[in-house]
């Protein structure tokens, strides 16, 4: 999309909020000078990116796909007091 082109926005989504919450984001819409619209759309929007970044498909070509089986083949580095970390029992599991 062109720099400065609008976007249409067809469709609608609702949310519920506290009143603390709603306080909190009209207060953030009006220090960034935006509308609400916009902050959340961008706000959504950065969030889902953030949670399917680790979930995408992604494509290397020739080059990118010889740096990655180079950085895959390397030997693992032995990284000082590591082993002694993961040999240690997980305070999260209840023994």
């Amino acid at each position: 999309m062109a720099a400065g082109a609008k976007r249409t926005r067809s469709e609608r989504i609702e949310v519920r909020a506290t009143p603390q919450d709603r306080a909190l984001i009209d207060r953030a819409v009006v220090a960034l000078d935006t509308d609400l619209t916009s902050f959340v759309m961008s706000n959504l929007t950065m969030a889902a990116h953030r949670v399917l970044a680790d979930r995408a498909e992604f494509a290397l070509d020739d080059e990118g796909r010889g740096v990655w089986e180079a950085i895959n083949d390397r030997a693992p580095r032995d990284v000082v007091g590591l082993r002694a970390l993961m040999e240690r029992p997980s305070p999260f599991v209840a023994g």
